[in-house]
């Protein structure tokens, strides 16, 4: 206690003598957390400081500073500090008290583009390696043809890559990365035809090899990869009906078997794994909208009705938060009005409650949980009178902040889009790809 007692005062004498500077220091923050009005600067914890952090910009080019001494993490620099930075990948460098201060924060855009992916693709999916690279396959392309291609996005360099083609073309599929490396595809829609096949991506041979079909053909259907490493499948259009159907893939025998079956007929509904290892479905459409949800049990294999939502939504999302509670946002309604809505389920009462509503209308956009435990909400589209895909296309992106339960409007992709994809990188950035604007996009940005 007298040491830190010591170290403590040793800062401030630090911080107001030596430099005679007063750096902006973060109290009761999580590394990382934003420090500034806009998204530029960040919280940078302090080595040996135990979690004392200052206010520092995130994004520079690491070669400015100097790095810390290894042995004992501190700096010759006079006037700056040993911190960790993400833009180092994490490593200790010297980083001056001068920059520690909002003031110092530039002005972001928040969104820049990077490279386009080889093939424009809507209703794709993408998914990340255990290397860090992003998998991106299948879709629709040009003149509304499904894809079997398939590409990388390399976060490092900012550039995609031809990978193997999948077997089956295929749109509305869904892609679950295994705990053995590899990623599975299951169903999706290929060129008319409704699919039950499945196929393997190994990201060692870049190659994709089929697996096990799935006991019936499903489009708009849901995968879940469980604690057990097997894979919940549910749901989905089996276009001759609506399928309450639920089966489990065994990646140790490349098998599925039946399991369950929901209460409920659903498709383009959500399904999301909670910290209790249940799977909670929501929403969804089956000739009605539906405001149902249920419970999957994976240790008894059975479902449960819980409380139902209090609007009957498709195509909304639905986040895991990092206090465990479900964040659902948007969709379109029986009316085909767009809701601004956003509500949270609470697993410990599994009861639902109302949140702030998001800044704009919004259904089949993207919801990416951050580092920071933020949920930023892009794009989709705003429907008022009619379900389909000629409704208004959105560029607008927002945050959601769990602990305050309120909503803030970042600045605008370049792109307006929907039914496109959004992965939060190794690097912390969230790239988003593809999507439609009316016409299939192969452009992709980062924010």
């Amino acid at each position: 206690m007298i040491r830190s007692v010591i170290f403590c005062f040793a800062l401030v004498i630090l911080f107001s003598v030596i430099v005679h500077v007063k750096p902006q220091v973060c109290y009761g923050m999580n590394q990382y957390d934003r420090c500034s009005k806009n998204t530029a600067c960040g919280c940078l914890p302090i080595i040996n400081t135990n979690q004392t952090a200052i206010c520092g910009i995130l994004e520079v080019n690491c070669s400015q500073f100097i790095p810390c001494k290894s042995l004992t993490n501190e700096c010759d620099l006079l006037g700056a500090v040993c911190v960790q930075h993400p833009g180092c990948n994490d490593l200790p460098v010297c980083y001056p008290l001068s920059m520690g201060d909002e003031r110092s924060c530039p002005i972001t855009r928040n969104w820049i583009n990077t490279g386009s992916m080889k093939y424009s693709r809507y209703m794709h999916q993408a998914i990340a390696l255990v290397d860090g690279k992003v998998l991106v396959m299948g879709g629709i392309g040009d003149k509304a043809i499904a894809h079997k291609t398939a590409e990388l996005y390399d976060g490092s360099v900012g550039i995609w890559t031809a990978t193997g083609n999948m077997t089956y073309a295929r749109f509305g599929h869904t892609a679950s990365a295994l705990k053995n490396g590899k990623i599975l595809v299951t169903g999706g829609n290929g060129n008319g035809k409704y699919l039950n096949t499945a196929e393997l991506y190994d990201p060692s041979t870049r190659t994709w090899t089929t697996t096990g079909n799935m006991s019936c053909t499903r489009f708009g259907h849901r995968a879940s990869v469980l604690a057990n490493g097997k894979v919940l499948v549910t749901g989905g259009d089996g276009r001759t009906q609506y399928l309450n159907t639920a089966e489990l893939y065994d990646p140790s025998t490349e098998t599925w078997t039946l399991t369950d079956s929901m209460k409920s007929a659903r498709y383009r509904h959500t399904a999301t794994v909670l910290t209790n290892g249940k799977v909670l479905v929501t929403g969804g459409y089956a000739d009605v909208y539906m405001n149902t949800t249920e419970l999957y049990d994976p240790t008894t294999e059975t479902w449960t009705t819980v409380a139902a939502m209090n609007k009957a939504i498709s195509l909304h999302t639905a986040s895991l938060l990092s206090n465990g509670k479900v964040l659902i946002t948007g969709g379109v309604t029986p009316v085909a009005d767009t809701l601004k809505n956003a509500l949270l389920f609470d697993p410990t009462t599994e009861s639902w409650t109302s949140t702030s509503n998001m800044n704009h209308e919004r259904h089949t956009h993207t919801a990416s949980v951050l580092p920071t435990g933020e949920v930023l909400v892009t794009g989709g589209f705003y429907t008022t009178n009619t379900i389909g895909y000629s409704s208004t296309v959105l560029n607008s992106a927002e945050l959601y902040n769990p602990t305050t339960e309120t909503w803030t409007s970042v600045s605008n992709m370049t792109t307006a889009r929907g039914m496109h994809t959004a992965f939060v990188l190794v690097n912390r950035k969230v790239l988003i790809a593809g999507g439609s604007n009316n016409e299939s996009i192969n452009s992709a940005e980062i924010y």
